[in-house]
């Protein structure tokens, strides 16, 4: 049994294992349960582990949608509109089941802080809603940090044959924790912007980022990221700001500063409504990014976007590869 309260509210249980027999058993269990009351499933974890449930579950995977999280949550910016909610707003006659498994030991410490505050970003998320979202860690693997957070972000956790209340949750503490000034990069290219300059913007990203290896596609996402973010600046931001482009380890990385403050924690991870006009700019950065980072205080906000040089299929694998100790520290042991 997964042994997660499914009936009429939102849950979100964290799941330690220490196995990858535990790692199947346990999330096996929750997709059957699942299945055998007629409840839609999707599971993304990385690579190898959906291997390990695909196998498992035999015939009944043709059930459940599959996803390798490694790919479509490379930018943990994307997981809660492209993969969870993408899933669940297409079945809201009924409980959704969800397994999400965002943090595995090959992200990078780069890459950690936006997937702490998806974590606790998903209980604002679907509050409310008929959605069960399970979330494994591998304890043997994951720092003892990683373990707090998850402790802190999910209001259940799933241990061995037991499951408790966390006495440690409070999902905004760890957003607010996160929220970390970004270092600033002396030897970057700088090209401040107001309403006049926002075609000379993107011409200036464009040349510098295509200068330090990208092309097609990736250049592409490069002038829409940066389209997006600074008339975001001109229109919410206090009317102008300062663009940056430089490389990093394998990556380009673009940033926006301006004086704005961004409220809403969810700005950019909440699909518009229907028929909404604007309001999709944050989100089509984090879909095109392969990481965002977003910093927000009362004299500004900098919204900074990886891009690697070649558009590539995420794995389970260091996804953050670059020089820096924040770079290559991983989030394993």
């Amino acid at each position: 049994m997964s042994m997660v309260a499914i009936h009429g509210k939102f849950e979100h249980p964290a799941l330690f294992y220490r196995s990858a027999r535990e790692y199947v058993d346990r999330t096996v269990s929750f997709v059957q349960e699942g299945l055998d009351v007629g409840e839609p499933v999707a599971v993304a974890v990385p690579g190898p582990n959906l291997e390990l449930i695909r196998e498992a579950l035999g015939a009944d995977a043709r059930a459940v949608l599959l996803l390798d999280m490694a790919e479509a949550g490379r930018n943990p910016g994307r997981i809660i509109p492209k993969v969870l909610r993408g899933f669940a707003d297409g079945h809201r006659d009924g409980r959704v089941r969800i397994i999400g498994e965002p943090v595995w030991p090959g992200r990078s410490a780069l890459e950690y802080p936006a997937c702490a505050q998806h974590e606790a970003l998903i209980n604002a998320a679907f509050e409310g809603r008929a959605v069960t979202v399970l979330c494994p860690y591998d304890e043997t693997r994951l720092d003892e940090e990683v373990l707090a957070d998850a402790r802190t972000t999910h209001p259940t956790v799933l241990t061995g044959d037991t499951e408790s209340a966390s006495d440690a949750y409070d999902w905004r503490s760890v957003v607010a924790r996160y929220n970390r000034p970004l270092p600033s990069v002396p030897d970057a290219a700088q090209f401040p912007f107001g309403v006049q300059e926002l075609a000379a913007a993107r011409a200036f990203a464009v040349e510098r980022a295509q200068r330090l290896g990208l092309a097609g596609q990736r250049l592409t996402d490069a002038e829409l990221a940066v389209a997006e973010l600074t008339t975001n600046s001109v229109v919410h931001g206090g009317g102008r700001g300062t663009l940056a482009v430089w490389e990093d380890g394998g990556q380009v990385v673009c940033e926006v500063r301006d004086t704005g403050r961004m409220i809403d924690p969810l700005a950019g991870r909440r699909p518009p409504a229907h028929g909404q006009i604007g309001g999709r700019g944050l989100m089509l950065v984090h879909y095109v990014a392969d990481l965002v980072r977003v910093y927000t205080a009362d004299d500004g906000t900098t919204v900074r976007f990886y891009l690697d040089r070649v558009d590539r299929l995420g794995d389970a694998g260091p996804v953050g590869r670059a020089d820096g100790a924040e770079r290559a520290e991983r989030v394993g042991r």
